[in-house]
């Protein structure tokens, strides 16, 4: 199997940790990211240290709580294909934060550097910015979770829907030069679900010089490490397809590089 792809275990561990992927463990600098399944009334605490952490309630219901704020009973789908947009909460570096699940929760915890400079605060479905993205058999639903226009020092998580047979992350793009304002630097994972379950999805992870050139088959619960290159995604005909992507570098900005043989596709068929 590819060392890109990172798959899940099959019992999480007494924390409820099914996949983790850290600096350490994928070779760079910046993007941290756990997927953790808690049972109804279990709780998970957690110091943030120099990290800031975004927690999406992936699916689930919980109270969650830093060391100054606490929010009780978020959580509004029970599946990420209800399609909704999600709960989250942002905590900043040297804080502690507590989850105690209501029912049952899949949760993500994205992290990056911090500098403590932003609040713990609740982010919730009404301020995360929906939009339909591409055109045809490329357009795909965007939950921007926190995007660069929202307060944070190093993360940036967003979350995409794929229909059956369609393609996003594309025409394909890049962002791992420091070359601003041109192209910033930004490491990014994607984790995936799949529906139905046992389908899989596409992802092409490419250089211009194919020093790096896979062609990765994914399945339901599976995250894909990008740490440089092109990496389109298709959802194969009869299989919806789902992202989380984390994102972070060493200035927080999204200034992405298409593949010139084919950014002629940024153009629809009625520009033209």
């Amino acid at each position: 199997m590819s060392k890109l792809i990172v798959k899940p275990e099959a019992t999480p561990d007494r924390e409820g940790v099914v996949l983790s992927v850290t600096p350490e463990s994928a070779g760079w600098t910046y993007v941290g990211f756990q997927v953790i399944r808690l049972e109804e009334g279990q709780e998970l605490i957690r110091d943030t240290g120099d990290q800031e952490n975004c927690l999406v309630l992936l699916s689930g219901r919980a109270d969650v709580a830093t060391k100054h704020e606490a929010w009780e009973g978020i959580g509004g789908r029970m599946s990420v294909f209800e399609k909704i947009p999600p709960y989250s909460v942002y905590v900043p570096s040297d804080d502690r934060w507590k989850v105690k699940a209501l029912t049952e929760v899949e949760l993500a915890v994205c992290a990056a550097p911090g500098r403590g400079t932003y609040p713990a605060r609740l982010i919730a479905p009404d301020r995360v910015g929906v939009e339909m993205r591409g055109y045809g058999n490329i357009e795909r639903r965007i939950h921007n979770i926190l995007p660069e226009q929202e307060a944070a020092d190093s993360l940036l998580v967003v979350e995409v829907f794929t229909p059956n047979g369609h393609w996003s992350s594309y025409p394909p793009h890049k962002h791992d030069r420091d070359a601003l304002p041109e192209e910033s630097f930004l490491e990014e994972t994607y984790y995936y679900h799949v529906q139905p379950a046992h389908g899989f999805a596409l992802q092409r992870v490419y250089t211009d010089d194919r020093s790096l050139d896979e062609t990765l088959v994914v399945g339901d619960g599976q995250t894909v490490l990008v740490p440089k290159g092109y990496h389109p995604v298709c959802a194969p005909p009869g299989y919806e397809v789902y992202y989380l992507n984390v994102m972070a570098g060493p200035t927080r900005t999204w200034k992405f590089h298409n593949d010139p043989e084919h950014a002629w596709l940024m153009t629809k068929p009625s520009d033209k």
